[in-house]
């Protein structure tokens, strides 16, 4: 028997575990099962025909490949096996993974509640992890299940799409929300007064404030706490926008659009579509680190002048200058706050240091050698480990007077930090010196293993060991010049901005900074490499999300190559990740890339070319009035063929394909012939993905045929060969496209079911454009059965999500207008109307809901109970 159990389920579908005793809880374990499945999520149950308590190994490898844990509770505490302290029951939610979402229900009454689940469940109840409630009968357990996994999948949807977007955890509010404001790992010290300031400037009218003050002294931290303290005077709450990565201000409008989560699909202006997003919302914006951006100052009044409800909180070391701006200066911590964060930071290196009488006045000093600066004070605290304040103070008081790191045209603060830097430097050896300076060509952190390659220029047999970066990685760490965080399974690294230009500064001297540039260049090529296939297939949703979390050196690297007109590696990096770049919304920006490319003046190899006017083209596929995007489209595809790459040319065909289809002269014969071609030569190769996706354009030329019969084979051909490679995208696609064809033959139960695979599929994956497309089949549904209410909400929604998403072509791809039209002319024309503006106003959560609850038939005339917030 194989020591690793794996569960055989469809891949991308979340699993929920579910633990209890068998024989008691036998009718709530099947009301339980048929709850989970009703959603198209997978139950993971040891049945009545299991042994009474699986092997230890068996239901931990279970555990840790779900993705919830559900238990359920009576009186029975359960078997304890020979040689075991605790019953198989308590065992399971003792191995439950820490980052598993924990939903518990107990049945009451319970007279005869065996002590040892009494015990159990009292501990339950002190675990803040974990979220429980009280049920009497099965079908009460149902609904509860139902209600919290439909809150869950909508709260999934949040995290995923913040991930895609901003790498920051999101959190419900609107349909389609800002990231809410990172959560510093520390206290904020001595900074109460500026933060009731900064809040008494927003109350009196300001809608721009700037916080000024050199690096390092401490804004970013402090704009943080202020729009947290702010956000209850904003209904829609605050978003961060983190412009660390951002070098180039024609850059900054696509920076807030991710953050607010809305695409640059690339096919109308991102200045648009932010502003469609934003003039009906009451917001703030924090946006980080303009300094290097100034010139896109004039792009924040003109949102300002746009939308009346946004207000602007900008850190900066200098100021924007533009009407309408507020100034507040940061200034260095007093003397006391100054010793309070220098105490706080010392503990984190060493826990047993302490303030005394006989180092007090020492600390204080050394706080004060450093101007007071946070960041300082910080470098000067991680010394406390080796060194003593009186040798700290000695040896920073002698190595500041000499050094005179930085220029010496910048303020007197600035040149103390950079001299702090340079002092803390001095103290590592030359290795890991080497390092610090080489981790600065990283934009927005990085994984060990790419420091691995990037410390050692790209050498794979260097960087197989590892065995030195790992120890020089440590002791920067140590040294505060380098944050480790906890990625998504694996650590993460991370500068101050201002170490990483000191760092890119001492990279640039050495005349070293273009070849270690390059080797991080090469290492993102070979992770688009790695995870191209996976992001087609069973591994999708991981790859989407380290996609995500690399999305600025992703950015980084291409901009290398763009700016040595490395026009072949830019365009291969470009297309290999060309599903994260859809699915993330952002290709518009790749557009930007491949324009360049093209406006470049040099011949371009043939592949080279094509992939260019394929990303310029392909977004353009669904307004094509003089067919010049057919015509490049079907020169880019002939171009594949003779660079002896087939995928790329059937690709190319796809959106050939649906170009064709859109407008009013709609060419339906040879759409079929160019995508009976494209079909081929995804078989040929082995893509199964590929197929799926020809199938499903395959499948819309059959209706636009009026086959429809032949569209329906077609996509449930797509459909189950998306499930069987675990392709999470091309499920929500086929699902979606197979609902259509099911409510146009009139099969409206089979539509139902398939419209909601759709919307869970899309929730799970943090799809922003399947969600709106899965609403807007629900509309359709509701809107058959007269319902005018559901029918306005879901379509409200659906409306909502596209505006602040900056999605354009959903009348190519969905028809559900044609239902409200019959609503409106059944004469349920001003139900309908408020039904869509209340629509409008749903979360996330509640449009999720509504959706699902009209997935089920005994329900799909009555208006969904919008769940009442999160049970975690």
């Amino acid at each position: 028997m194989s020591s690793t159990h794996v569960i055989r389920t469809p891949d991308q579908r979340l699993r929920i575990f579910v633990s209890s005793t068998l024989q008691e809880l036998a009718p709530e374990r099947q009301a339980t099962r048929t709850a989970i499945e009703r959603l198209h999520l997978a139950p993971v149950m040891f049945e009545l025909g299991a042994r009474p308590h699986p092997p230890r190994e068996l239901y931990r490898a279970y555990l840790e490949q779900s993705d919830v844990f559900l238990g359920l509770y009576w009186e029975r505490y359960g078997w304890t096996a020979p040689d075991e302290e605790v019953s198989g029951l308590e065992d399971e939610y003792n191995l439950c993974p820490a980052q598993l979402p924990r939903l518990l229900y107990i049945k009451s009454p319970a007279e005869n509640r065996e002590p040892g689940l009494t015990k159990l469940l009292n501990r339950i109840r002190d675990d803040d992890r974990a979220a429980y409630k009280y049920f009497e009968t099965a079908k009460e357990l149902a609904r509860l299940v139902e209600a919290d996994l439909a809150t869950l999948l909508a709260e999934r949807f949040e995290q995923s799409q913040a991930l895609l977007t901003v790498g920051v955890p999101g959190e419900a509010d609107r349909v389609i929300e800002p990231a809410r404001l990172p959560v510093p790992l520390t206290d904020l010290i001595g900074r109460a007064a500026d933060v009731d300031g900064i809040g008494q400037m927003f109350e009196s009218g300001a809608r721009l404030v700037t916080l000024t003050g050199p690096g390092g002294i401490g804004k970013s931290r402090l704009a943080i706490a202020a729009a947290e303290a702010a956000t209850p005077g904003f209904a829609d709450g605050a978003v961060f926008v983190d412009l660390t990565a951002v070098h180039d201000g024609d850059r900054v409008p696509n920076t807030i659009a991710q953050a607010l989560g809305v695409r640059d699909t690339g096919d109308a202006p991102v200045m648009d579509n932010l502003v469609t997003a934003l003039n009906q919302r009451r917001i703030l914006l924090v946006l980080d680190n303009f300094e290097q951006v100034l010139p896109a100052a004039p792009v924040l009044t003109a949102l300002l002048a746009a939308a009346p409800g946004v207000s602007m909180l900008v850190t900066s070391r200098v100021l924007l200058r533009v009407n309408g701006e507020h100034s507040f200066e940061v200034g260095p911590l007093a003397e006391d706050s100054s010793v309070n964060l220098f105490v706080e930071r010392a503990h984190a290196v060493k826990p047993d240091f302490e303030l005394t009488s006989e180092n007090a006045g020492i600390v204080a000093r050394v706080c004060s050698a450093v101007d007071g600066m946070p960041l300082a004070i910080e470098l000067a605290a991680a010394r406390i480990r080796v060194l003593s304040p009186a040798d700290l103070l000695e040896r920073l008081d002698r190595r500041l007077s000499v050094l005179v790191g930085g220029s010496r045209d910048m303020p007197e603060r600035q040149q103390t930090l950079r001299r702090t830097i340079e002092w803390s430097t001095q103290l590592l050896d030359e290795d890991q010196r080497q390092l610090l300076t080489r981790l600065g060509v990283f934009e927005g952190g990085f994984t060990l293993d790419a420091a691995e390659f990037v410390g050692l220029d790209g050498d794979p047999d260097a960087a197989a060991g590892g065995g030195d970066v790992l120890t020089d990685l440590s002791a920067l760490v140590d040294s505060s010049l380098v944050h480790q965080h906890e990625g998504d399974g694996r650590p993460r690294f991370s500068m101050q901005a201002i170490v990483r230009e000191y760092a890119r500064e001492r990279l640039w001297d050495a005349g070293d900074l273009q070849r270690v540039r390059d080797a991080h260049a090469r290492y993102f090529l070979a992770l688009g490499d790695r995870v191209e296939t996976q992001l087609k297939g069973g591994k999708q949703r991981e790859s989407m999300q380290r996609l995500g979390e690399e999305r600025d050196n992703l950015r980084a690297a291409e901009r290398y190559l763009l700016g040595t007109r490395d026009w072949d590696r830019a365009a291969h990096l470009a297309f290999s990740l060309y599903l994260y770049w859809w699915v993330s919304g952002l290709l518009g920006e790749v557009r930007t890339w491949m324009d360049e490319a093209l406006d470049s003046g040099e011949q371009l190899p043939d592949h080279t070319w094509a992939i260019a006017i394929y990303f310029t083209r392909t977004i353009m596929f669904w307004k094509d009035p003089d067919g010049s995007v057919a015509a490049d489209l079907t020169e880019a595809a002939e171009l594949f063929n003779s660079t002896n790459d087939p995928e790329g040319e059937a690709l190319t065909r796809i959106s050939l394909a649906l170009s064709l289809l859109a407008g009013g002269k709609r060419d339906t014969e040879r759409a079929e012939e160019v995508m009976q071609t494209s079909m081929r030569l995804f078989r040929e190769n082995g893509s199964v993905w590929g197929e799926s996706m020809a199938l499903v354009i395959l499948g819309r030329v059959a209706l636009l045929q009026k086959k429809l019969h032949k569209a329906l084979k077609r996509f449930e051909k797509s459909l189950a060969l998306t499930k069987s490679a675990g392709d999470a995208v091309g499920e929500r696609i086929a699902s979606y496209h197979l609902g259509w064809a099911q409510l146009l033959l009139g099969e409206v139960e089979d539509a139902r079911r398939d419209f909601a695979l759709s919307v869970t599929v899309s929730t799970s994956i943090g799809h922003v454009e399947g969600l709106a497309y899965g609403l807007e089949g629900m509309v359709a549904v509701a809107a058959l059965a007269g319902n005018a209410d559901r029918a306005g909400r879901l379509a409200g929604a659906a409306r909502a999500l596209r505006e602040r998403s900056g999605l354009h072509n959903g009348p190519m791809f969905t028809f559900h207008q044609a239902f409200l039209d019959q609503l409106v002319a059944a004469g349920k024309g001003e139900q309908l109307d408020a039904a869509i503006a209340a629509g409008r106003q749903l979360t996330v959560e509640q449009a999720v809901a509504e959706a699902l609850a009209a997935a089920q038939p005994a329900q799909a005339d009555q208006p969904a109970q919008p769940a009442q917030g999160s049970t975690l």
